[in-house]
């Protein structure tokens, strides 16, 4: 962290502070967030956690959740707030353009910045930058923050719980980018009372009978197997969305069912929006689909973990990303 002291000083008296994360949140991006709320609040701070969209339902039981302000749904309340804020925290994102509209308020103020972020190649937009692409989550930098401000004894259930959620939910149940420390960190979150079998069942136990009907039909309609790519794709086409009337979240984790398949590397799921055709991309071992949402796909994230958007409709972005795999058959072949 850069200047830590000089954030610590500023943080030594009550201030406004609007605490940021990216569109479509997920369990990092909210977990993070609610937990560096709760801890300010401890603190005697006011704070206004704020995303460009709405979360998915599996995250409604959060303590603080139902406090979230959604840009989309409350712009002008979020802007005056983001004008008045003293500090503006931005979590899980690395870059103003990843907040939509809500980037250009932000972009428009002269108050203290902060970033907690642990994804490539962050822009330098922030006074105070906490960066670590080896981090399994921002989550676990939340953690970090607290211990370095010296305040790991005020971490209290509510507190670890929103942690533990956004690591769980990013590193897939302990799947990816896992490390010794990580694991230490997790080790004291249970201590604090993070009770894991409870929130396993919250976060992955909460599927609406559409939902499972909806993995249902991407099953058994929408995917296809390359196996000399060892990559598996599934996508969802507008008529799809109507049909079975889609909502925010109730695709979350399809695609990394193409994962459970035995040889298959690297997973797609391709779907039709109404102006704009979006993909999340996921990769087992040392193969990065970051390089590849990157340069394709005007996206990014993690190496096994990004996601990216085109504007030549479904059918082109498939045949795109389905022509480009010959140029990595050599790196899948050595998986």
């Amino acid at each position: 962290m850069q200047n830590l002291l000089g954030l610590q000083k500023l943080l030594s008296i009550p201030k406004d502070i609007v605490i940021t994360s990216h569109r479509n949140p997920d369990g990092d991006a909210i977990g993070s967030s609610l937990a560096l709320s709760h801890y300010l609040r401890a603190h005697g701070h006011t704070t206004y956690v704020m995303t460009p969209s709405e979360y998915p339902d599996f995250l409604e039981w959060m303590p603080g959740a139902g406090e979230i302000l959604v840009h989309d749904i409350e712009p002008e309340d979020c802007d005056e707030k983001i004008k008045r804020a003293d500090i503006i925290f931005c979590l899980d994102y690395n870059a103003l353009d990843r907040i939509d509209k809500m980037g250009e308020t932000i972009a428009s103020t002269d108050c203290t910045r902060v970033m907690i972020d642990h994804h490539l190649y962050p822009d330098e937009f922030c006074d105070h930058m906490m960066s670590d692409i080896t981090a399994s989550s921002t989550c676990e930098m939340v953690f970090d923050f607290i211990e370095m401000c010296q305040d790991k004894p005020m971490i209290d259930k509510t507190m670890a719980e929103a942690m533990y959620t956004g690591i769980l939910t990013d590193t897939g149940s302990f799947k990816y980018a896992t490390t010794p420390k990580l694991f230490r960190i997790v080790a004291q979150l249970k201590e604090i009372g993070v009770d894991d079998d409870k929130l396993q069942d919250l976060i992955f136990n909460a599927l609406s009978e559409k939902s499972l009907r909806i993995l249902g039909h991407c099953l058994a309609n929408r995917m296809e197997i390359l196996p000399e790519f060892k990559t598996g794709i599934i996508w969802l086409t507008k008529e799809d969305y109507e049909d079975f009337d889609i909502k925010r979240g109730e695709t979350e984790g399809i695609v990394n069912y193409l994962l459970k398949i035995k040889g298959i590397k690297v997973a797609a799921f391709i779907h039709e929006q109404p102006k704009i055709t979006k993909m999340s991309l996921r990769s087992k071992g040392d193969f990065s689909v970051q390089e590849i949402a990157t340069k394709y796909f005007k996206g990014g994230g993690h190496k096994n973990a990004s996601g990216g958007a085109s504007f030549i409709g479904l059918g082109g972005t498939i045949r795109k990303f389905k022509n480009l795999l010959p140029e990595y058959k050599e790196q899948l072949d050595a998986l």
